[in-house]
């Protein structure tokens, strides 16, 4: 009897967990909102050596250890990077489009937090155009998010994160 209680809780509480997700668009439909035909996507792949990613964690300033980094190279010189966080307690997935050195966009493709922490269009434009440096950052160039700072320091420190990884590609071969 305990044991049935005990497997019901937790397949109601996998079923609500599941249920709470939101996956607002797949990495297909983003590419291709990104890089509209004509336009050809490649997909690349890089190990990132001990040097380049101790170099991309002191640049942008963020503790990660991502090792393998895949990224979406359109025939345009354009680059976009997925990056899944955790933001308060449950994860988002975004992505980042990269042009030369400044994030030219960013899509959240999923957000499992609840909507009252889901950033608004207008706060993540205000992102764009912004290059690596001191000023990408809350209470600098990027303003916070009133009542959901953790969502605007996960995708700020994303956006770190993947600009500084972009900087230790250059001029790497993917694999």
């Amino acid at each position: 009897m305990f044991r049935s209680r005990v497997a019901l809780c937790f397949t109601t509480l996998l079923f609500a967990t599941f249920a709470h997700a939101r996956v607002l668009m797949t990495q297909d439909q983003a590419l291709a909102a990104a890089f509209p035909a004509p336009l050809k996507v490649a997909r690349e792949k890089f190990f990132l050596t001990p040097q380049q990613l101790a170099a991309a964690k002191s640049e942008s300033v963020v503790d990660f250890n991502d090792q393998l980094i895949v990224r979406y190279a359109s025939s345009d010189g354009r680059y976009a990077y997925f990056d899944t966080h955790r933001v308060r307690t449950m994860p988002e997935t975004i992505m980042i489009v990269v042009k030369g050195e400044a994030i030219e966009r960013i899509d959240i493709l999923s957000f499992d937090e609840p909507t009252d922490y889901f950033p608004k269009p207008r706060w993540i434009e205000q992102l764009r155009g912004h290059k690596l440096d001191r000023e990408l950052a809350l209470n600098r160039a990027i303003r916070p998010i009133s009542g959901a700072s953790l969502t605007g320091r996960a995708i700020v420190d994303a956006s770190r994160k993947i600009l500084a990884i972009h900087h230790a590609l250059a001029g790497v071969a993917p694999r």
